[in-house]
């Protein structure tokens, strides 16, 4: 299937989309071949309305030593409903659910501003948008924030994608977007994580019990409690590698 008959993306309202994606039909239609786990291309359809979306199957995952509970899939939707509940939208609309090779996670694929340099945007200090993706990243305790993994749209929209390698209950923070450590919290920021501090406590917390473990789930409380109590963006740790590798 050459790129002209791959089915386009389409921008849908937020309910809308998670409506499709849990009840439209799948159907395969590439297979993006850079990414390190199945990663298929396919259109999901329902009621006359066809969308491109990525499904990665939990069958097609590598089992990684060091995140040995549950499945990237479920912590790629965990990251969905944090940002869902933070109001801040960065991760694509997205669900679990049974597809053509078994239960995984379907994402609504993000059409990207390919005249947006992406090397040239991470760089950037003064974006709120990059900026929410950063205290977002801290929160979930994104172990691999690729400057590839930031989809520019048009209207200046910053999507983040592949949080398979979040919530890990240690520190595992990784990421191109260091430019704001140490400083202080802008003021909206503080008040989404207070925000999502009572979500935690609430139905966040429940539906995030249903798909990481329990401790993950602890830390990432503690993890809020913390950014709230030092009102700063977190700096790197000597610990382990402060920027992901490739870092696109």
């Amino acid at each position: 299937m050459t790129s002209e008959e791959l089915t386009p993306a389409l921008e849908l309202p937020e309910d809308e989309a998670l409506d499709l994606l849990s009840r439209g039909e799948l159907s395969i239609e590439g297979r993006l071949l850079s990414a390190s786990n199945a990663t298929l291309y396919c259109a999901v359809t329902c009621d006359g309305v066809a969308a491109a979306c990525v499904y990665k199957p939990v069958a097609g995952e590598r089992p990684l030593w060091d995140f040995p509970d549950g499945t990237l899939a479920e912590r790629e939707v965990a990251a969905y409903e944090v940002s869902a509940a933070s109001g801040w939208d960065i991760v694509p609309p997205t669900v679990y659910r049974v597809g053509p090779a078994g239960p995984g996670m379907v994402q609504l694929w993000i059409a990207e501003d390919e005249s947006v340099d992406v090397v040239r945007l991470i760089r950037r200090a003064d974006s709120p948008a990059l900026r929410r993706v950063s205290v977002f990243d801290a929160v979930i305790n994104n172990a691999d924030r690729k400057g590839g993994h930031l989809l520019p749209s048009s209207g200046g929209r910053v999507y983040g994608v592949d949080h398979g390698v979040s919530f890990h209950a240690e520190d595992k923070l990784r990421t191109v977007l260091w430019q704001w450590a140490g400083k202080a919290l802008p003021s909206d920021a503080v008040e989404t994580l207070r925000v999502l501090r009572r979500g935690l406590d609430g139905s966040l917390g429940e539906r995030l019990g249903e798909l990481i473990t329990q401790r993950e789930l602890r830390r990432t409380r503690a993890r809020v409690d913390r950014l709230l109590a030092r009102g700063r963006h977190p700096e790197p740790s000597d610990d382990w590698p402060a920027i992901p590798w490739p870092p696109m």
